[in-house]
């Protein structure tokens, strides 16, 4: 088979913590460096990154052999949903997500009728190009959908997303979440961090996994103290500016 059957990320989401690597900088070789690091799942980011559908499939192939592979489109729509997982994708994580319609949407486009809308060809990449003939048989257990909560209304929602069939965890983003609520460029303030707190338990309580963006190994620790299933604990622009000023910056001194 061309393509890996299965799921990892899905089979391991309430079985153990799950760290993983965010990849924004559209290279292959970026992609598989991450995805061999030992991290157990990344993603490769459409929504605050120059990636087109094409280069994250050159992304993909570099990449799910090693690890479990996370796509975030640039927009949740149908369109991008039925493109991403026809090249293979498996888990899609949907941003802005608020309310338990816009759930029930996103989980329709990864199904095929009558379960869903997804579209349907028979010689896509997800299918080995028509030679996986199980491929519709085993979507609904290998596709995972991710929703990200991030406004204060999605927050509020959580237990009604939660309870929308075909949604299999929640990603709090810290970033837009914090500026929604006033607080833009300060994500740690504490009124911030006890929605965040609060959030991933009421995710936990309605059976959905919990992820969120917390870069560096403390506060990836305290957010899995505090329940999280996943956690993006850095990415490759993120290590490569920090890592290149730090070894500058030593290297004057």
């Amino acid at each position: 088979m061309m393509t890996q059957q299965g799921n990892s990320f899905k089979a391991n989401l309430h079985k153990k913590k799950l760290i993983g690597l965010w990849v924004s900088l559209c290279s292959p070789a970026s992609a598989e460096i991450c995805a061999r690091s030992g991290a157990d799942w990344v993603l490769v980011d459409m929504e605050h990154a120059p990636n087109e559908v094409a280069g994250v499939a050159d992304q993909l192939r570099a990449a799910e052999h090693a690890t479990a592979v996370i796509v975030r489109p640039p927009e949740s729509t149908q369109t991008y949903a039925k493109r991403l997982l026809d090249i293979g994708v498996k888990t899609i994580m949907f941003p802005m997500i608020d309310t338990p319609e816009q759930a029930k949407a996103v989980v329709s486009w990864t199904r095929y009728p009558p379960h869903g809308i997804r579209g349907i060809s028979g010689v896509i990449r997800a299918s080995d190009y028509g030679r996986d003939s199980q491929y519709r048989e085993r979507l609904e257990e290998e596709i995972c959908v991710i929703v990200q909560a991030e406004t204060p209304q999605a927050i509020a929602n959580i237990p009604a997303i939660a309870a929308v069939k075909g949604i299999d965890a929640i990603f709090i983003g810290p970033g837009d979440l914090s500026a929604s609520m006033g607080y833009t460029g300060n994500a740690n303030a504490p009124e911030v961090r006890r929605v965040i707190k609060e959030a991933l338990g009421t995710i936990k309580s309605n059976g959905k996994g919990a992820g969120v963006l917390g870069y560096g190994a403390p506060l990836a620790h305290e957010f899995f103290a505090e329940g999280a299933d996943f956690v993006a604990v850095g990415a490759d622009t993120w290590l490569l500016a920090r890592e290149t000023a730090g070894l500058v910056k030593a290297c004057r001194t």
